[in-house]
């Protein structure tokens, strides 16, 4: 997977052109500042693993700066990642920077969800087969160390045809305070059981070393 160098990709003068092709669908950024037009899927690419394709991409400013970044979901034959690129403008050039890379589970059951709430990335997520994997991940932009921080992620381990227990593992990766749930499957249906709380550590953890769910879960061991 190539990191290509900081580029240039769009001549400050562009920036007319893409407030009027993008203005109306971002209203969410700041008007006053030039905005660069979103990258294309041939600008992206040198970004992704060798011929990843598109599943969902998020166009929108995640950093609270008022320039328009990206969050793109993308995957090959044999590897899908969450990638997030974080736009900048100075007084030569505007483009794009990589902030953050996360690897994802290889076998969706649909389309990878991404939204922002308050300045927090949301990314949804169902990964599996009968024995499915719900994961909703929360990644909030670091400016001192330029990258993505991994700031809560729940995941839940199920059966699609209730053929065995389920387990949901929520973490608070601010605090350090993961609650367990499970729920046993009888004759009868599911039977909670008393919930769980720990503490697993409040370092920081960043978009790169975020854990995949199966691993949070401890399923496959």
């Amino acid at each position: 997977m190539r990191s290509p160098a900081r580029p240039s990709l769009f001549p400050f003068a562009q920036f007319v052109v893409a407030i009027a092709m993008f203005g109306g669908a971002h209203v969410a950024l700041c008007a006053d500042r030039p905005q660069h037009p979103p990258m294309t899927a041939e600008q992206l690419a040198s970004y992704l693993p060798d011929g990843a394709r598109i599943e969902t991409r998020l166009d929108t400013d995640l950093t609270g700066d008022g320039l328009r970044d990206l969050a793109v979901v993308a995957a090959n034959d044999d590897v899908r990642v969450l990638k997030v690129m974080i736009g900048y403008a100075d007084d030569t050039s505007m483009g794009f920077d990589p902030v953050g890379e996360m690897r994802m589970g290889g076998s969706p059951l649909g389309t990878a969800s991404l939204s922002v709430k308050k300045g927090v990335l949301i990314v949804e997520d169902l990964d599996g087969g009968t024995t499915a994997i719900q994961s909703l991940y929360r990644f909030r932009f670091d400016p001192k160390q330029t990258k993505m921080r991994l700031i809560g992620d729940d995941v839940t381990l199920y059966s699609r045809t209730n053929a065995h227990d389920s387990t949901s593992i929520s973490t608070n990766r601010l605090t350090g305070t993961q609650i367990v749930k499970r729920s046993v499957v009888g004759e009868d249906g599911y039977t909670d059981q008393p919930e769980q709380k720990k503490k697993v550590g409040n370092a920081p953890v960043w978009m790169e070393d975020a854990p995949l769910p199966e691993d949070t879960l401890g399923f496959g061991e």
